[in-house]
């Protein structure tokens, strides 16, 4: 045999070798929305809102009824998700740091292993954005002021019932996803992998406010608010300010809902946010519709998931930040081939566990040591699957703004364990969700037994004291070499950031206070 038809032989072997691969390497799409709340993607919180192609997933693939995320906050539980890795593991501590660039994100992996990968939209996982109130926000949480840092969240309605693109940059990037599905994926001989960022529904930012303002304003139109079951919104329960934990407390201030709030308000604003939800559960539905009818869809793993929840109102707050349900659960729906269709899983997982499943999924070996499990022996149709145990807890930690101490959250069975900065400067919470869904009564005095082992548990799992400190001497490092970047303007910048308002009441107080913080008293 001559050398050139042996090398045709073989380049004809390598092809049929991949083209077998690739028949048996399903495509993977992710569309991940921020601040959706997972408790509407399963009964009774989806009866709510009319959430089609939510509802399309659930159907036919598997449905997460306990998922979770690392850190209720956009960048570090991004981080989370793609690296594999706890947040204190990488030391995602706020939304100014978070992974390096140079961080291997199991996209990577993908493509190195022969997908054809496309990421669009929101990323939000590298060190470096954000707004400086943000940063500045999160370092100084253990100076002793109490300075509201957002702005009173607010509906807004825009438009009529014909008003259907009210996020116009999540929409551009929903249309850049499906022309490349139809014009790229679907003519390429590799498996693909996709990766869709919403910014829906988060809250708007409130424009009144000035530059500086966050995100406040729920905003949509009648075309979406038609979709919202009014009669089934639940009005949240609060307890009294005086009777809060102290770090609830210092919560609902910095987010300025501290003041008098109508039912009536309440429930607009929780109306708004479900409409906010519709509008996101469309783009989903179009990334569908795009596969469907370029006949991709019966080879790809469609993901939907969330960076984080939004309280919406629920125990006296908007936003994130929190350990509470409304904040802490995230939606987490898989379809694909091979997996199973109308399932609900119990397991409690977390974001992690994503990166360990999409390399499981596409048959890709892990890199390195991963905070997470894989998912699909939860819901593989094959028994060729290891059966190992998930772990039956889930960690969710926040080291950001408005909260005044490193958080740390483990789920087991019942209970919902919430513990602060050391342990035992701050007092621990505790709730059975089984029976106190709506978390209101903190039981960890009644349960002492349960508190020691789930902290001895948490310990196991992470030295949480040190993490803590490790944090405090980030923030105020951190702090000072910004307060020196300044130079003389310090005093023009620090005193017009989100809190300005606040801040204008007595800027020689606060002043003060930073300045024993970050040095020690005078």
């Amino acid at each position: 045999m001559n050398a050139s038809v042996f090398a045709l032989i073989f380049l004809l072997r390598i092809c049929c070798q991949c083209n077998c691969q690739n028949v048996t390497r399903p495509n993977i799409v992710m569309v991940m929305s921020d601040a959706f709340d997972g408790r509407l993607s399963f009964d009774p919180g989806s009866k709510v809102v009319q959430l089609p192609y939510i509802n399309y997933l659930r159907e036919l693939g598997s449905t997460f009824l306990n998922a979770y995320t690392n850190s209720p906050i956009c960048c570090p539980s991004r981080a989370a998700m793609w690296s594999g890795q706890f947040v204190h593991l990488t030391q995602s501590w706020n939304n100014f740091k978070c992974l390096d660039e140079n961080t291997t994100t199991w996209m990577d992996l993908l493509e190195k292993s022969g997908y054809l990968t496309n990421m669009i939209g929101k990323l939000d996982y590298i060190s470096g954005s954000h707004s400086v109130s943000n940063r500045i926000e999160a370092w100084t949480r253990d100076v002793q002021f109490l300075l509201r840092q957002e702005g009173r969240p607010v509906p807004e309605l825009v438009g009529n019932m014909s008003t259907v693109k009210i996020m116009r940059k999540d929409w551009q990037n929903t249309d850049e996803a499906t022309r490349w599905i139809r014009q790229t994926a679907a003519s390429s001989h590799q498996p693909f992998a996709l990766y869709l960022g919403l910014n829906l529904p988060h809250p708007y930012k409130t424009e009144s406010l000035g530059p500086t303002a966050g995100g406040s304003t729920f905003r949509t139109s009648p075309y979406w608010l038609k979709k919202v079951s009014s009669e089934l919104i639940t009005v949240p329960k609060w307890l009294p300010m005086a009777a809060m934990h102290p770090v609830d407390y210092y919560s609902t201030v910095t987010k300025n809902c501290s003041g008098v709030f109508t039912e009536e308000e309440v429930v607009s604003i929780r109306a708004f946010y479900y409409a906010m939800c519709a509008e996101a559960d469309a783009m989903l539905g179009r990334v569908i519709s795009a596969l469907r009818q370029t006949g991709l869809l019966s080879n790809t793993v469609v993901i939907f998931t969330a960076d984080h929840g939004e309280l919406a109102m629920e125990h006296r707050q908007f936003y994130k930040m929190s350990m509470f349900e409304g904040s802490s659960h995230v939606p987490l729906l898989i379809m694909g081939p091979g997996l199973m269709s109308g399932l609900q899983v119990n397991q409690l997982v977390s974001l992690v566990d994503l990166y360990p499943t999409v390399l499981d999924m596409a048959g890709v070996s892990q890199v390195g040591s991963l905070s997470g499990h894989s998912l699909l022996p939860l819901m593989s149709k094959s028994s060729a699957f290891s059966k190992k145990q998930h772990p039956d807890w889930v960690l969710s930690e926040y080291h950001g703004c408005n909260v005044n101490a490193s958080t740390y959250m483990l789920r087991s069975e019942q209970w919902k364990y919430i513990t602060y900065a050391d342990g035992l400067s701050v007092s621990p919470q505790l709730f059975d969700l089984t029976l106190d869904k709506n978390e209101i009564h903190n039981v960890v005095h009644k349960f002492p037994d349960v508190q020691a082992h789930l902290d001895k548990l948490l310990c196991s799992i992470v030295d949480y004291p040190q993490v803590s400190a490790a944090v405090h001497i980030y923030n105020k490092k951190a702090f000072g070499a910004w307060r020196r970047s300044l130079g003389k303007n310090y005093s023009h910048v620090i005193a017009n950031l989100r809190w300005h308002v606040d801040w204008q009441n007595d800027v020689i107080a606060n002043e003060r206070a930073v300045d024993e913080w970050l040095y020690g008293s005078f």
